[in-house]
């Protein structure tokens, strides 16, 4: 069976208002949309899964509206669910202010895609080849014991892909020690790996970031529209971008995410799949929502354009 990738963090419904600016504290402010979306790591499958992945969910999905969203929006684009639902408690929202520069400002509850357990995300069954993504803010609350107990009872053969998100330098130690022993692919923001590694500039953050993990770990830091730099095989390679003029920058990470796993087990290098990752990311923010990761085709005819 071909490899896949497997996402082990919160699939949430992301609540998006489009806001003329944050309010100042005990403020109001009219919001000009509303739309809901099914985010989280549901975006990262989608854009894996339309690259042509095989995908999967191993979290925990609730009972109810949010719940439901979040199964079809899956299920449309060919993902499966590993995990039986939670039953009598809905997926949980993030509520998503977009401002008109396109920054976000997230608040996030917390409901049945924290119910997870080291029984419910072996269902995934994850084999030697296989891609398996972490999420730093899977080690915030109840998901933390259970995510690091079963990544210490994976095959060595199986990646894992860890996106540390804001939380992961602030998670208890021993449980981003227990993660970043068995990380094998590193993959976030420059603020995230200077956060990590205590040092500026995405060359000089990835040097160190690979200092804390397994030899032969390969480490992926996103500059937004600049590009990345490819950290593989003791060698950094910076992979520019295409900048644009964003609308919506919510989901363009988890889509590069997506965009660079799909490409790598379609056997490309890691910085040929980087390159199609900074393409999605591009494409990505000039769309509103969390689910608007390009195709494979769109991403051909991006590149080909510039």
């Amino acid at each position: 069976m071909a490899p896949r990738v497997i996402h082990t963090a919160q699939a949430l419904v992301d609540v998006v208002l489009e806001v003329p600016e944050i309010p100042a504290r005990g403020g109001n402010v009219m919001a000009g949309s509303q739309r809901r979306y099914a985010g989280g790591a549901t975006t990262t499958l989608l854009a894996a899964a339309r690259s042509g992945a095989s995908a999967v969910h191993a979290g925990a999905v609730g009972t109810g509206p949010n719940g439901d969203l979040v199964r079809e929006t899956l299920r449309t684009a060919g993902v499966a669910l590993s995990a039986p639902p939670v039953e009598d408690l809905d997926t949980g929202i993030c509520v998503v202010l977009v401002e008109p520069t396109a920054e976000r400002t997230f608040v996030t509850t917390q409901a049945a895609e924290r119910c997870i357990t080291a029984a419910s995300l072996a269902t995934s069954a994850p084999r030697p080849g296989d891609l398996v993504c972490v999420s730093g803010y899977s080690l915030v609350g109840r998901t933390r014991d259970p995510l690091v107990e079963w990544l210490g009872t994976l095959d060595g053969g199986v990646d894992v892909v860890l996106d540390p998100g804001a939380t992961f330098v602030h998670a208890d130690d021993e449980a981003r020690e227990a993660v970043l022993s068995r990380t094998t692919v590193w993959s976030g923001n420059a603020d995230e790996a200077s956060a990590l590694a205590g040092v500026g500039g995405i060359r000089e953050s990835a040097e160190v970031l690979a200092t804390m993990l397994p030899r032969g770990a390969v480490v992926v830091v996103r500059d937004g529209p600049r590009g990345c730099l490819v950290r593989a095989d003791g060698d950094g390679v910076f992979v520019p971008g295409h900048p644009q003029r964003p609308v919506d920058t919510n989901g363009a990470g988890d889509t590069h995410t997506g965009v660079l796993l799909a490409e790598r087990l379609a056997g490309a290098t890691w910085s040929e799949a980087a390159a199609r990752g900074n393409a999605a990311g591009a494409l990505t923010v000039t769309r509103r929502g969390p689910d608007s990761c390009p195709t494979r085709e769109e991403i051909d005819a991006f590149l080909a354009s510039r």
